[in-house]
């Protein structure tokens, strides 16, 4: 238990010891007999709670001290003094300077009921003070806007938070006024939510909309007060801005559902590529078989086009559903926008016409291509989304260079001076207010409805640009449309054009004995065919673990096994195979090569493959054994 502490303050020591033998008992004493000394101790002890002083004391009167001492302390003040020194006493009680006083010689009893009310006193202001103090930091400091009402909805006690939340200009404007005769009829719902909170007697929650911006979102807690009755005679109002909560719940459940997307657009680029193998690569082998059927033969060449079209849409949606590093070369960009003639066809429809002018001498860039693709690809769907009736879509192409600090290009830190092949991508669309402009950028923001956009597209397109060493930027104006241009380093490094496959499979070097694993029959036949077309002797069997029993029982030269399979995948057969058999070489083939994570060590084959990439592959496996 916490002890009081008193101060006695006189000059004759007997008295300081009868004082000190009077309060020992439930007090800590403090005794003095200079009255000097006596102010360096209250200074000293900020927890001394009553002092005790003798009126009539040389240097210095007793409702002197205590008159010095209510200026640096809190503590309650009882003045000892004579029937002599009454005028003293009313001269100090009238200034304010003693909150009582005792005569000598005091009755104990007296003396020990006026301490302990002085004490209780003293206690009870310290306790009001902290919680005025604690409350007063409550509201200064909290984020939440907080409020204290009356029964009849007056403000008795809010916070800056509140006051701007209400659109007052002040804490002090909102005192003793009701939210009705701040807001108006707009209070309404409030009003009605405070009076049904006092009548149920227990804290209340809703969430509402509006504040100083209409896209605010907040939660109003409202907690009635009730007295030592039970009765309830004020309500506690706390007002938590939820905006950003809200906003992270919007992005957490796009980030889920682009998760679903890309778990989703893998199992079915895995299946799609399967199916694609086994159609391109029968039409490969049934090609030679009608070389004297001119119909035939332009069939079978249109299906394998089709078929190859559907590989490179399948290309892009892996790309579009698992982001991965960037894969850059200098390119050559307008033949990358010529390239995707075919897929802006078919991704934006009918209603929207595309138009191209692109420089002839535009420099090179280092670039993803793939990447650069699936941007432009964005950037249009954004234009086309943009013109519900229909529109333009227009590509350009320029170069420009920026010098100097006063190009105005140089108000983005991201552009530093240097050459720039640019590409534009403007449409003739609804354009994009100003408000919104400056945010068109960040993840997850989108004017899309629910289920129409991600707000992921141009936060992608920006990453793409800022990793290649540029920027973008994006002119807009309302009911005119919106231009986004592409800034792209110039490379000085010759054109990389992409590997293009042989025209013709390279002959078997050798006979070699050539195992084939595939769950997919069709599949497997396929590529068991190929082998077999290239000079190779082949067997197929449907399972990892169907394999190694024919490994522990034929010898074979190489194994070439299907990536995703039930139970024993084509990574654990490749792991059981060169931990049991070192040194036979190993082909991993897979329609979705970033469904696990393959070893830097492991040769794959992606699907769908043209028949000369097998046997190219199989040559090099092949090769240290020959």
């Amino acid at each position: 238990m916490v002890r009081g502490t008193i101060l006695a303050v006189d000059d004759e020591p007997d008295i300081l010891v009868a004082l000190e033998d009077l309060f020992e008992d439930e007090y800590r004493v403090i005794t003095t007999s200079r009255p000097a000394e006596a102010l360096a101790l209250i200074a000293a002890e900020p927890d001394i709670d009553v002092i005790l002083s003798d009126q009539r004391m040389p240097g210095l009167t007793g409702d002197a001290l205590l008159a010095r001492a209510r200026e640096i302390s809190d503590a309650q003040t009882i003045l000892l003094t004579g029937y002599a020194d009454i005028s003293a006493v009313v001269s100090a009680l009238n200034r304010g300077g003693i909150t009582g006083y005792i005569t000598k010689p005091w009755d104990p009893t007296l003396l020990r009921n006026a301490v302990r009310s002085a004490y209780e006193r003293h206690r009870l202001a310290r306790d009001l003070a902290t919680e005025r103090a604690l409350l007063r930091g409550l509201l200064d400091h909290a984020g939440d806007a907080i409020a204290f009402k009356d029964r009849q909805g007056r403000f008795l006690r809010l916070n800056a938070r509140m006051a701007e939340r209400l659109g007052a200009p002040s804490v002090e404007a909102c005192l003793g006024r009701t939210e009705a005769a701040i807001l108006g009829p707009a209070a309404e719902m409030a009003e009605a939510a405070d009076q049904a909170a006092i009548e149920s007697g227990a804290p209340t929650e809703t969430t509402v909309a509006g504040g100083t911006e209409a896209a605010q979102t907040w939660t109003v807690t409202r907690v009635p007060i009730r007295d030592a009755a039970g009765t309830v005679v004020h309500l506690a109002v706390i007002a938590r801005d939820i905006t950003e909560q809200r906003l992270l719940e919007v992005r957490l459940r796009q980030a889920d559902k682009m998760q679903a997307l890309g778990t989703l657009a893998g199992g079915v680029a895995h299946d799609f590529n399967n199916l694609l193998t086994a159609i391109l690569g029968s039409l490969e082998l049934a090609l030679p078989k009608v070389a004297g059927d001119a119909r035939l033969s332009r069939l079978m060449t249109n299906a394998t086009q089709a078929a190859q079209r559907g590989a490179a849409l399948t290309k892009r949606l892996l790309t579009f559903s698992h982001r991965r590093d960037l894969q850059a070369r200098t390119v050559d960009l307008n033949a990358v926008i010529r390239g995707m003639d075919d897929l802006l066809g078919r991704s934006l429809g009918g209603f929207v016409q595309v138009e191209r002018a692109l420089s002839d001498d535009l420099w090179p860039a280092k670039v993803d291509p793939d990447q650069l693709e699936l941007a432009i690809l964005n950037l249009c769907i954004n234009g086309r989304d943009a013109m519900p009736e229909g529109g333009v879509v227009a590509l350009s192409t320029r170069n420009e260079t920026v010098r100097g600090s006063t190009d105005p290009n140089l108000q983005d830190p991201n552009l530093k001076p240097g050459d720039y092949a640019v590409i534009a991508i403007r449409d003739t669309g609804t354009g994009i207010p100003p408000e919104i402009l400056g945010r068109v950028f960040e993840p997850f923001f989108t004017t899309k409805g629910v289920g129409q956009g991600t707000g992921l597209g141009l936060a992608m397109v920006f990453g793409l640009v800022q990793q290649s060493g540029g920027t973008i930027r994006i002119d807009s104006e309302v009911g005119r449309g919106t231009t986004v241009l592409l800034y792209l380093p110039r490379s000085r490094e010759a054109v990389e054009t992409a590997p293009s496959p042989a025209s013709a499979p390279a002959p078997a070097p050798r006979r070699a004995h050539i195992l084939v694993v595939d769950d997919d029959p069709q599949v497997r036949h396929v590529t068991a065919s190929f082998l077999n077309g290239f000079g190779y002797d082949e067997a197929e069997v449907p399972s990892g673990e169907a394999a190694l029993e024919r490994l522990a029982a034929e010898r074979f030269d190489l194994v070439v096994a299907d990536l995703a399979m039930p139970g024993m995948s084509g990574l654990d057969l490749a792991e059981a195979v060169r931990e049991r058999w070192p040194a036979l070489p190993f082909l991993l083939v897979t329609g979705h090569a970033e469904a696990a994570r393959i070893p830097a060590d492991f040769a794959v084959l992606e699907k769908p493959f043209p028949s000369a990439d097998l046997a190219a592959r199989v040559a090099a496996l092949l090769a240290p054994q020959m």
